[in-house]
């Protein structure tokens, strides 16, 4: 068995998830990143985790596939010997009017965002039961708490982690395991980046217009979470001092929830 406790962050080569993988790295764990990429392209996240003394290698699943999550923590156990930490962060995203969404994409978002939760978490839990210490934590938004036009399956979903978040604290309760969802707002990472550029160009817009009156319109901070924010509260999670936090739904959202 590894004597360093073992971190799984799904979803994890750029954004949230990388930055939620180097808090962890910097703390001691070794840490499994992943994501649908082939392993090349992961290769310059690979590279922002070196230094850290951590054993950190990237594992390939495509999360959409029934089977990708069970093959995942096999994999994980398999080359580390255990799986302590479980941050299932991967996701993605469609906007579109309800009567226009793709059905093909409707169930992919689920598949992603939803499914592979339930995969991941069902395949870790036998892992963590048995040792007595375990550590999951389920990246859900601000829309797992309130809704919004046009994102129908991703509101739905993030509803959905959040729910089953709770359902298997209470069920791990008694066996030193907790469950938590992080509730991020809008935070700022190269995709959103990325979107208010091409925002701005749609509207004819200056970026910082895009970014106060459509993006942190519902934010009344009016600025981005930072991935590291989001990183240090997984980080905290992950300690000893948050044994008694469980099936919380917490909020970094800049008071978008407040409201």
């Amino acid at each position: 068995m590894n004597k360093k406790r073992v971190a799984l962050v799904t979803g994890s080569t750029s954004g949230i998830g990388l930055s939620i993988a180097r808090r962890l790295a910097a703390l001691g764990y070794d840490v499994a990143i992943n994501s649908f990429e082939a392993a090349h392209d992961a290769a310059p996240a690979l590279q922002t985790l070196t230094g850290t003394g951590a054993d950190v290698r990237y594992f390939q699943s495509d999360l959409a596939l029934t089977g990708g999550g069970y093959d995942l923590v096999g994999e994980v156990v398999a080359a580390y010997g255990q799986l302590d930490v479980l941050v299932n962060n991967a996701g993605i995203q469609k906007v579109a009017p309800i009567e226009d969404f793709p059905p093909q994409d409707w169930h992919r978002i689920i598949a992603v965002s939803l499914d592979s939760a339930f995969h991941t978490i069902r395949a870790a839990l036998p892992g963590m039961t048995e040792r007595g210490w375990g550590r999951i934590i389920n990246i859900a938004s601000a829309h797992g708490l309130r809704a919004s036009p046009f994102k129908s399956a991703y509101v739905a979903t993030k509803h959905a982690v959040i729910g089953l978040t709770k359902t298997v604290a209470l069920e791990t309760a008694e066996k030193g395991i907790t469950v938590n969802a992080i509730c991020p707002g809008y935070v700022w990472t190269p995709l959103v980046a990325a979107q208010v550029a091409d925002q701005a160009r749609a509207h004819g817009m200056s970026e910082e217009q895009v970014m106060r009156e459509i993006f942190l319109a519902p934010q009344p901070t009016r600025q981005f979470v930072q991935p590291e924010e989001i990183a240090e509260m997984a980080a905290y999670l992950c300690g000893d001092l948050a044994r008694s936090i469980t099936g919380s739904a917490i909020s970094i959202d800049g008071g978008w929830t407040a409201k």
